[in-house]
């Protein structure tokens, strides 16, 4: 476009006159980042108890994301400031969490993405190695793949991934030929007996995990910068959680359809993707099956790579700010520092540990207690954040915005206390 600039990376600087598709990208990163195994696992048991009576809960929860994105990615455009410095504005108690957090976490988190990465793997090629072996591949294939690319790569790599789930899981939904009586009569908010908990899960799991704190980084690596770019990453992230919306819906019109009518209860977890590939085998051949186990890698496989490069550039933000810089982490650089490179080892050798040994009881609990806390965290600093003179004026929150992320906020203190209390403790 006449009139923009490019950085060093290729991207463009300038400001756009109007938001355009071609600037889509940050959001579908994103957006499948949170998306992961576990994320469909959940949609399709709400959708094999409940039917379709809950999918009025994967719209709001898609909304709910919007809001969330929206307002990490206005912090940055409208402050020029990074999220973790604002967060730093808040007390140094956000410092204390976001590094205890930041290490736990990422330990325990990197062997649950490789062994998730690897499920569908195993499923695909039986007679191949194990399930151990493949989660260290992959997990190292993340580690090469994201030390030697930047973020023009990582995105274009993320939006194939997420073509392919997108396709595959559509493609799914069509094929086992949904009631479309039932599927409008779902969007009425209706509360079945014993579907609480599913319900506020519905809404708060589907796409919601520390990357959307990465949203705004993501913004800044793809070259927007000031709030000249407003337009296009509002764009951005409506399109992004859009088509995470039909995403999900379809996983839950695939739950309601295939595994409801017949009462086929699924295994909680991952490996509730390999019960569904062998339903859809049964049902539609070995080929559907196959091109399923294909849609789960690509959905697990976007989580982990996007993991490891968004949480990485958090992780260096977070060093940079400790030591007193200046500039966003997201700068041309950021991703060949020693942080970000550190950060990622961290969520690769140490967590291959953890796949040839029970995890350990206490870090169990420290996982469950500070990623519960996480979104609520989220939430309510954003709130903080965009209401008060650390905002421009222009670009604080308006009622829509702050009804949303309180909303938010209180959904996730809710699945927050619910989580703990299932702790095995």
């Amino acid at each position: 476009m006449a009139g923009t600039t490019r950085d060093a990376a290729g991207e463009s600087t300038g400001r756009p006159r109007k938001a355009s598709w071609k600037y889509i990208g940050p959001g579908i990163v994103v957006a499948a980042t949170g998306v992961g195994a576990g994320d469909l696992v959940a949609t399709l048991i709400a959708g094999s108890r409940f039917g379709y009576t809950l999918l009025w809960a994967a719209v709001i929860g898609c909304l709910v994301k919007i809001s969330l994105a929206e307002a990490a990615g206005r912090w940055h455009l409208a402050t020029g400031r990074t999220l973790f410095e604002g967060w730093r504005t808040l007390g140094r108690w956000t410092t204390v969490y976001f590094a205890v957090y930041v290490v736990v976490w990422g330990f325990v988190y990197g062997a649950t993405a490789m062994s998730s990465s690897a499920l569908p793997v195993v499923a695909l090629f039986p007679d191949g190695p194990g399930l151990k072996t493949w989660a260290v591949i992959t997990g190292l294939t993340g580690l090469v793949f994201v030390w030697f690319n930047r973020y023009a790569v990582f995105e274009k790599v993320m939006t194939v991934l997420v073509g392919v789930m997108f396709l595959i899981v559509v493609y799914l939904a069509i094929r086992v030929s949904p009631d479309l009586g039932a599927t409008l009569a779902g969007l009425v908010p209706v509360l079945p007996d014993g579907s609480l908990l599913y319900t506020l899960g519905l809404i708060g799991g589907v796409g919601g995990t520390i990357t959307m704190a990465a949203y705004g980084y993501w913004v800044n690596a793809k070259g927007w910068h000031d709030a000249g770019w407003m337009k296009a990453m509002r764009l951005d992230n409506r399109v992004a959680y859009l088509t995470t919306g039909i995403f999900v819906v379809a996983m839950l019109v695939v739950g309601a359809e295939l595994l409801h009518s017949s009462q086929i209860a699924l295994t909680k977890g991952d490996r509730g993707l390999i019960d569904l590939g062998a339903v859809l085998e049964d049902r539609f051949g070995a080929a559907t099956a196959k091109l399923f186990l294909i849609g789960f890698f690509a959905a697990s496989f976007s989580s982990l790579i996007g993991v490891w490069h968004g949480v990485s550039l958090l992780f260096a933000d977070f060093v940079r700010r400790l030591r007193g810089g200046e500039g966003g982490a997201a700068a041309v650089g950021a991703e060949r520092s020693l942080p970000f490179r550190a950060y990622l080892l961290w969520l690769t050798f140490p967590p291959i540990a953890l796949l040839f040994l029970d995890k350990p009881f206490g870090l169990v609990v420290a996982y469950g207690v500070l990623g519960a806390a996480f979104m609520p965290f989220l939430a309510l600093t954003l709130i903080w954040l965009l209401n008060t003179s650390r905002t421009p004026a222009e670009w604080r929150n308006g009622i829509l915005s702050n009804v949303m992320l309180s909303a938010a906020g209180l959904l996730f203190v809710v699945l927050c206390v619910q989580q703990v209390r299932q702790l095995p403790w």
